[in-house]
């Protein structure tokens, strides 16, 4: 295949968006650059170009529109949900099943890994900070081992696959070309391997030697624990941190009373606040402009007060209910004849408006002025998600330039016209190059995947890796949705973060007070080894 002009510019895009990636600058001035010049050769045409850099971009945000409503309501239902302190009722069952450092240990994985699937891996670190963090470290386990477990957990598993609310496989599927959901499943699946491999491990090199006491005190003689915690500067992520506790490490380092304080869910409101220093007001979606507190304390005004309690436990147990509910049926419908198959592409949505109606019913219960503050929560959740997702747009855009189901409209061809695959005809044209080994290619989207994810989140170049695996499975014979799992695992281990110190590990660190090059160190061999042997399944099973 003749390979244009046009193919050059549009890989010489590419390869700068993974250096600009590896230098951790903002890749949309890359992506937008080689758009225009890419469109302007093609079509031979100056205003083709220009018209390009906004149809990409145009193009790009409705194949995404879902995926911003699904982190708009989600965000929404974390605002309302903290609002009325049931976001912390959620989470005190589990700080009771904390009696020793390696039950707490596994606790706190769990936990974590339940709450970050419905709501992000960073925002919930204010609710372990809050609670879960304070008990785990009473009962015996290490500052060290507890961000171990909330890493790979939240950081790692959670967020590597974004099974419930999908974002990270929708944006695989946009480049792809196949449902999100098959990816979503095998990426649920990879990231269970490697999960299991780094929590075992982790278990058995750290926790259980007990040389975490050791590492620790060594980065504590380097820096004040507090300090850790109080300068953290903290990173740009899919899912940016708020909400922390400002006065954490006081719980982190005290065995006493206001410890206790904190765990107990009779703990007055007032108490709580003082020990975490938690005002809920700075996390995008959970403010309401109303200055509402934090803890179990009602955010309806004092008449309501005899109401919070009853209200907060209930919606405490339901919403977590209710997603729980909703993950079953959707097993049982795939795996099973029990209920009928939710159909391909569905999920997204069932996800969103279950949020939605559990926000309404949140913000309506809490008296007159509900009608305001769900309209408040949803723009709030709107807002938050452009901000978290928005340079993902241009990217994407770029990405569609170079598959041909998408090329024609961004490029303004006529509707007759023949669009062009850049990506694919460059891939063909090489194809005697690569190796027809599937195995080999599936190595090689484990490291693609790792390189995107070097710019501390990975969700950007997702298209890019979906593309590219939809042109590799040709030549290699292995399937597409698995190429494409195995590249977001690994982007999400990678820059979700675990492996990085500017991901949002850095967040972890800093609300357990571990430095965090030490925290990165110690989970490399881990997460490394759980991403090998993740490949090795998925040539195995798929």
């Amino acid at each position: 295949m003749e390979l244009t002009a046009a193919h050059w510019v549009y890989m010489a895009g590419v390869a700068s968006l993974i250096v600009v990636m590896l230098l951790r600058k903002n890749v949309i001035v890359p992506a937008v650059i080689a758009t225009f010049v890419t469109a302007w050769l093609y079509t031979g045409n100056f205003l083709n170009g220009l018209g390009s850099v906004f149809s990409a971009s145009m193009v790009a945000t409705t194949e995404l529109l879902n995926i911003f409503l699904v982190l708009t309501v989600v965000t929404a239902l974390l605002g309302a949900l903290r609002a009325i302190g049931a976001d912390r009722r959620m989470v005190l069952p589990l700080a009771r099943l904390m009696k020793n450092g390696p039950v707490s240990y596994v606790v706190l994985f769990v936990g974590t890994y339940l709450l970050s699937l419905v709501f992000w891996p960073t925002p919930t670190l204010a609710l372990l900070a809050a609670i879960l963090l304070p008990a785990a470290i009473a009962a015996g386990l290490s500052p060290l081992g507890a961000a171990m477990a909330i890493a790979i957990a939240g950081q790692g598993m959670a967020l590597a696959s974004d099974y419930v609310i999908g974002v990270g496989p929708s944006l695989s599927a946009s480049g792809a070309g196949v449902p999100a959901d098959q990816i979503a499943d095998r990426a649920l699946l990879l990231s269970w391997v490697v999960g299991g491999v780094a929590i075992t491990l982790t278990y058995l090199l750290y926790v259980r030697t007990g040389s975490l006491g050791r590492v620790l005190a060594e980065g504590r003689g380097r820096a004040g624990h507090r300090e850790a915690v109080a300068s953290t500067a903290l990173p740009a992520s899919p899912a940016p941190l708020a909400g922390i506790p400002a006065l954490v490490g006081d719980a982190l380092t005290t065995k006493g009373e206001p410890l206790r304080t904190a765990g107990r869910p009779d703990a007055p409101a007032e108490q709580v606040g003082v020990l975490t220093g938690d005002d809920h007001g700075a996390e995008p979606g959970a403010g309401n402009g109303n200055g509402t507190g934090g803890g179990a304390a009602p955010a309806d005004g004092g008449g309501a007060a005899a109401n919070a309690a009853p209200r907060t436990r209930f919606f405490a147990i339901a919403v977590p209910a209710a997603f729980a509910a909703l993950v079953v049926y959707l097993v049982l419908g795939k795996t099973t004849d029990l209920v009928p198959e939710v159909e391909s592409g569905y999920g997204a949505a069932l996800v969103g408006g279950l949020a939605l109606l559990l926000m309404l019913g949140v913000t309506l219960s809490s008296g007159a002025d509900g009608l305001e503050r769900a309209g408040q929560h949803f723009v709030d959740g709107l807002l938050f998600a452009f901000k978290a997702m928005g340079v993902v747009i241009p990217v994407a855009g770029f990405v569609l330039v170079g598959i041909s189901d998408f090329a024609g409209r961004i490029m303004l061809l006529p509707e007759d016209a023949t669009a062009p695959g850049f990506l694919f005809d460059v891939i063909s044209s090489g194809e005697r190059f690569i190796p027809d080994n599937s195995v080999v290619v599936m190595f090689a989207m484990l490291i693609a995947g790792m390189l995107i994810g070097l710019d501390g989140s990975g969700w950007a170049g997702l298209p890019f890796t979906g593309g590219l695996a939809d042109a590799l499975a040709a030549s290699s014979g292995a399937d597409t949705a698995t190429l494409a799992a195995i590249a977001q695992n690994a982007a999400g281990w990678t820059g979700g973060g675990t492996l990085l110190i500017w991901s949002s590990l850095i967040a972890v660190a800093g609300v357990t007070g571990v430095p965090v090059t030490t925290l990165a160190r110690k989970l490399f061999l881990p997460v490394v080894a759980g991403l090998v042997l993740s490949v090795v399944v998925a040539a195995v099973i798929w």
